[in-house]
């Protein structure tokens, strides 16, 4: 196997540079020597995310930009791109939504689930539940249907926002499993922008009130889930739920209905290993640092040195006001 040097950087709080999905695809490929990303050192390959701006401190390697969040990569910085966008870019993007990673998923892709109840412990569940900690980022249309919901019957809130329970859970799978519904709500609607918020009530053999990818049902089986952007109005969508709470053979049915559609089928871990193995075979970098491409960088530089500045400041001002109260 060939050797290749990579590191990570920008990638959010958690993140294991020396364990995650996308290490594990390349050591089953290269032999890989990982870059401590506190280190000056520049790889050959650069993987980023949003989390930051350190992949403006490396120069003359290969970037590799990786999202789950609903943001495009920005092709004048980076080489190449791995989102949830269904764009080709001349072979310098691919489709990898984040659910991918996520065991939850996995689960469901094995047809299995992480309980085991029967029918008439299923029904005899509390209504619904939600796990949300970030709001302000979110689309005021989660705080709507949130509400109306919860007109209609009460909905158990687990997270940090609203939490009605008694504290946050420390295991959002294991809650949801406890209720007949869970609400799936995006963060925002964006074609393609499918997160974990779907394969985890799925996995808690739990039915999703879903709000977000209007293509959510290219992927995820239609007859599983409730998808309020079927419907004229939320209203109307309430109603349905109404309708399948109190219906116990429509609400198994499409509990057990199966998960996902061809779509899915799709061999992620072996799409995601030709798309890098191109990349680190080929070698070849679309971001030059000279030209106009060379002022965009340049000009991003200086933005994101002002932003820090501004940010700091806040800070500053933020501290010396608790200081003096």
């Amino acid at each position: 196997m060939n050797d290749i040097t990579v590191k990570f950087v920008d990638f959010w709080k958690g993140f294991d540079q020396h364990d995650n999905f996308l290490l594990q695809i390349l050591q089953g490929k290269y032999n890989v020597t990982v870059l401590d990303s506190d280190s000056d050192d520049t790889p050959e390959f650069l993987f980023c995310s949003t989390f930051g701006h350190r992949y403006l401190d490396h120069h003359g390697c290969i970037r590799i930009y990786f999202t789950g969040e609903n943001d495009v990569p920005d092709f004048n910085m980076y080489d190449y791109g791995i989102s949830f966008h269904d764009i080709d870019f001349a072979g310098r993007h691919l489709r990898f939504p984040l659910y991918v990673v996520y065991d939850e998923f996995r689960t469901i892709y094995s047809g299995a689930t992480c309980i085991d109840m029967s029918d008439d412990a299923l029904l005899n569940r509390d209504f619904c539940s939600v796990v949300i900690s970030n709001i302000h980022s979110s689309d005021p249309i989660r705080e709507t249907i949130w509400n109306k919901i919860n007109s209609y019957r009460p909905v158990a809130s687990g997270g940090r926002y609203r939490n009605n329970i008694g504290k946050p859970v420390p295991e959002k799978v294991e809650f949801i499993c406890n209720y007949k519904f869970n609400l799936a709500i995006e963060n925002s609607m964006v074609d393609g922008y499918t997160t974990e918020k779907i394969v985890e009530p799925f996995a808690a053999l739990t039915v999703p009130i879903y709000w977000g990818n209007r293509k959510v049902s290219k992927e995820f089986n239609p007859e599983a889930f409730i998808n309020i952007s079927d419907f004229s109005t939320i209203d109307r969508a309430i109603d349905f739920i109404r309708t399948i709470d109190n219906n116990d053979s429509a609400y198994l049915k499409m509990l057990h209905s199966s998960k996902l559609t061809s779509y899915s089928d799709i061999d992620w871990d072996e799409r995601l290993a030709s798309f890098l193995c191109g990349i680190i075979d080929n070698r070849h970098r679309h971001v030059s640092d000279y030209g106009f491409q060379q002022i965009i960088t340049t000009d991003q530089r200086i933005k994101e040195f002002l932003y820090d500045r501004k940010l700091l400041r806040g800070i500053s001002r933020r501290l010396l006001t608790r200081t003096d109260s």
